[in-house]
């Protein structure tokens, strides 16, 4: 049985085609041309020239728009973020933050009471003082004291405080005075209240074994006013030995000095 003509047809025209395509390829590559079915007219050129040229031009502003930039990153303008101004409750703000309000108020106020006092030898004309160095490094002399411990009397507790800073065993014989005075120490503002003796020396060594301590030392009377750092205890000698009717004062060249100043912590 024979094939369709229309069959017949179809194949003629695929193999024409493929005939035809198979010429013009083989041309192509004898002339060294493109295999591009659209020939390189003038007008094409000019068109890719034109492109060329606007690639160019877009490539100089964007040159261009990079050098006027700021050279640090995210392009924000450095003058302008410097000029703002701060905001409430930063430092430097107009207004306090809630964590500077939380810092002022988280001292709380606590009282402490001690007791100590002037202990003296009264044969040699000596006391006996300690010097603590302070923060700044400095040693500052004063009178022996400390806090008075539960069940005791502030006239225990001077004598206690006197036995183990300077090693010396007092009698009290009179109460000479009081000092307060307010110190910060860690987060407390402490208001210490001191009751202050003046002691005979009845006993006992001269002793710096005391933690707290640096330095004791036997002072004659008449320098207390020069060695004594702080200006209350320095009022307190003074009118001790004024007022305890011995002859002291006299005896052992003390002499009223004005001067000003309160106890620190």
């Amino acid at each position: 049985m024979g094939r369709p003509e229309w069959v017949c047809l179809e194949e003629d025209t695929i193999h024409q085609g493929i005939g035809r395509a198979a010429s013009r390829l083989t041309l192509l590559e004898g002339s060294g041309r493109a295999l591009s079915d659209k020939p390189a007219t003038s007008r094409n050129r000019s068109d890719r020239a034109g492109s060329a040229q606007r690639r160019r031009a877009r490539a100089r502003a964007r040159l261009a728009a990079t050098r006027e930039r700021p050279h640090h990153r995210g392009g924000a303008d450095r003058t302008t973020i410097g000029r703002m101004p701060p905001s409430p409750g930063r430092s430097g703000g107009n207004q306090p933050g809630r964590r500077n309000r939380r810092r002022r108020h988280r001292l709380r106020t606590v009282d402490e009471t001690s007791a100590g006092g002037l202990v003296v030898n009264s044969t040699a004309g000596l006391a006996a003082i300690i010097g603590r160095v302070d923060r700044k490094g400095r040693l500052l002399w004063s009178l022996p004291k400390g806090h008075i411990e539960a069940g005791e009397t502030p006239e225990e507790t001077a004598v206690r405080e006197v036995t183990e800073e300077t090693g010396i065993i007092g009698r009290v014989v009179t109460a000479i005075g009081t000092i307060d005075y307010w110190f910060v120490a860690g987060n407390r503002r402490i208001h210490k209240t001191v009751h202050h003796y003046l002691l005979d020396a009845v006993g006992g060594e001269l002793s710096d074994e005391d933690v707290e301590v640096t330095e004791v030392a036997w002072v004659p009377l008449r320098e207390l006013d020069e060695v004594l750092a702080y200006a209350d205890e320095r009022r307190l000698v003074r009118r001790a030995l004024t007022e305890r009717g011995d002859g002291s004062a006299e005896r052992f060249g003390v002499r009223p000095t004005r001067s000003t100043g309160t106890e620190p912590g």
